[in-house]
């Protein structure tokens, strides 16, 4: 069965809202890995549910923009 082209291409936005001070080292590399620096930064990637259990790990670090 193929993907409908809406869900093939769905991207997700990630926005860094809070800073990395005090945050444990597995959720600052978590954050590394959605591509995220600085607060403020925005990401736009790929919804796979590699990006998504990124993005639960550091739920109360980041917004997610749809």
């Amino acid at each position: 069965m193929a993907k409908s082209k809406a869900t093939a291409d769905a991207t997700v936005r990630v926005r860094l809202v809070k800073g990395l001070r005090g945050v444990q080292a597995r959720h600052r590399l978590s954050v590394k890995a959605l591509g995220l620096g600085k607060i403020n930064d925005v990401r736009e990637l790929k919804d796979s549910p590699q990006v998504r259990g990124l993005i639960n790990t550091v739920y109360y670090l980041v917004r997610v923009e749809e």
